[in-house]
């Protein structure tokens, strides 16, 4: 079963005076939807856009598995444990809360920020915090998050081009840029496509695009 979500639906958040505007795909904070609170081990999936200058104060994080991918500029990241880091596009940011840790999100750029940060509940709480990164992934790299039981696949398209997608008990499709037909469905940019059960699906490019794609185990 496939089950759309348009860029369009995502629950508005952020605050414009600060120069954050947040997009969340989830149940998320005020958004409260008993209907949408996860799709296998994800539970948020957020579209943040940041004005130079403008981030996320120190807070805190526990249990979950925290991935985030930037869209357009630079993100800098500092946490509790002494990491300090510029993630950019074509990164992967990890970040593993266990137990508990705090950080925060500025876009010390002198240009807009755009970043996808998505949440995954581990399997078992507990553990010890980490955090790693992978600079300039490459198309059709699979990035594990055992903690969860998920896979993160990326994957960069030309127009016309076909790719299979992975078969998984949940796989959740995520449209960075451009627009793919996955299942008889067209997707944007922002659009995402929750799979209940996928197998033996391909993802068509209808013009130049990038693709996020989550393999969940049951």
């Amino acid at each position: 079963m496939t089950d759309v979500r348009r860029a369009g639906e995502r629950y508005r958040g952020g605050d414009p005076e600060t120069g954050t505007d947040s997009r969340h795909a989830f149940s998320f904070g005020p958004h409260f939807d008993p209907d949408n609170l996860r799709f296998g081990a994800l539970i948020a999936c957020n579209e943040e856009r940041l004005a130079p200058g403008a981030g996320f104060g120190e807070h805190p994080h526990s249990h979950t598995e925290i991935v985030t991918w930037v869209i357009e500029g630079e993100l800098t990241h500092r946490d509790s444990t002494g990491h300090r880091t510029t993630v950019r596009p074509g990164d992967v940011q990890h970040l593993s809360a266990a137990t508990g840790v705090r950080h925060t999100e500025r876009n010390d750029g002198a240009v807009p920020l755009v970043f996808l940060q998505m949440w995954l509940a581990p399997r078992e709480a507990g553990g010890e915090p980490a955090y790693r990164t992978v600079t300039g992934i490459a198309d059709s790299t699979a990035y594990a998050v055992p903690a969860a039981g998920a896979v993160l696949h990326v994957r960069r398209l030309a127009p016309g081009e076909r790719v299979a997608v992975p078969d998984a008990a949940f796989l959740y499709v995520h449209v960075v840029r451009g627009e793919v037909r996955l299942d008889g469905e067209e997707l944007g940019a922002g659009d995402a496509a929750r799979v209940t059960d996928a197998a033996g699906l391909e993802a068509v490019a209808v013009a130049a695009a990038e693709l996020l794609l989550w393999e969940m185990a049951p």
